[in-house]
């Protein structure tokens, strides 16, 4: 078998046999002989229920993203090794594999095929971050996100580079600000955090990240009440069209009275884009207006789509502006 096909379930050997990298790593490289990288593959796995509730900073695919920390769960981390290079498609578009573990060595459901192929990765961004260690305390570390291509039906070494290039140029020209897209940036208001003790926001965050996607909205919900709207509805889940809460606003907001807020919320782990932003304005009613609210980050593209002329504004609340408002309401207990 030297065809991977996405969704299928592969061998560990077959994975570095046909792809002639190693057997050991959570990214595992073919060199060239000038030194450049010819492929590379990223394995990663389902975290079990336990581990995903110690480390909501585990490795998630959330939609057609992949988002991958670096190594190690104690101190700051550097940017270096093969997380580095991986960093060198985006010049040099060499295919990189994605597998996921589904089933441990010790269950017997899968027998020895566990790891079901993705598809090919394609580098969006990668950015600096302050997350909570397993001490308690706050740490550096670096976050890459991929997007995951999976729409052929094959790939095989031997024609693998060719089809990178073709993913990846599709890619690009279904979206003008892919650019601006792998960029990440903090919302302007997201500076000053008001005197709150940076380590405490972002433990609220990392409890919110835990929080199954339905509970975030319900959160989201609640925090919309405490602020004064009225009629603060979330709209039944995985059948919203974008919108995931309805709210309007109460009599304390006088000039804005009535109004129909329209708020889609992410509880995501990686970067909100310029594609979700457009999204939620396309869905929302002609009267409402529209708001993102995130427990991560806005890329450049997202910031410009929210203020462009002509359009209608959408505001944008990244994870650390949540969380600080989250705190000051004091509606999610510990």
């Amino acid at each position: 078998m030297s065809i991977f096909h996405p969704g299928e379930l592969y061998t560990h050997e077959e994975i570095y046999r046909i792809l002639s990298v190693g057997n050991a790593g959570g990214i595992r490289v073919k060199i060239n002989h000038d030194g450049t990288i010819q492929r590379a593959v990223v394995l990663t796995a389902v975290p079990t229920a336990r581990v995903a509730s110690e480390n909501p900073y585990h490795d998630r695919v959330e939609g057609d993203v992949l988002v991958y920390t670096g190594a190690g769960q104690e101190g700051d981390q550097a940017l270096g090794g093969w997380n580095k290079r991986l960093l060198e498609q985006v010049q040099h578009p060499f295919p990189v594999y994605a597998f996921l573990l589904v089933e441990s060595r010790r269950s017997k459901k899968y027998g020895t095929r566990r790891w079901r192929f993705l598809g090919l990765l394609n580098f969006l961004r990668h950015y600096k971050e302050t997350q909570i260690d397993v001490r308690g305390g706050s740490r550096s570390v670096w976050v890459f996100e991929f997007r995951v291509l999976s729409r052929f039906d094959g790939v095989s070494p031997d024609y693998d580079a060719k089809l990178m290039v073709d993913l990846i140029a599709e890619q690009d020209k279904s979206d003008p600000l892919v650019d601006a897209d792998s960029i990440v940036e903090a919302a302007p208001s997201v500076s000053a955090s008001a005197g709150a003790d940076p380590l405490e926001l972002e433990g609220l965050r990392r409890r919110m990240l835990a929080l199954p996607p339905d509970r975030f909205e319900h959160l989201v919900r609640d925090v919309l009440v405490w602020s004064g709207f009225r009629d603060v509805r979330v709209t039944k889940y995985s059948q919203d069209g974008g919108v995931d809460v309805n709210a309007i606003a109460g009599q304390m907001m006088w000039p804005l009275r009535d109004l129909l807020l329209q708020v889609q919320a992410k509880r995501w782990l990686h970067t909100v884009g310029r594609k979700e932003v457009a999204e939620l304005r396309g869905s929302l009613q002609p009267d409402a207006r529209g708001a993102v609210v995130t427990t991560s980050h806005f890329s450049k593209a997202a910031l410009l789509e929210a203020s462009e002329a002509g359009k209608r504004p959408i505001v944008l609340v990244d994870g650390f502006e949540f969380s600080r408002i989250v705190l000051t309401s004091g509606v999610f207990a510990p």
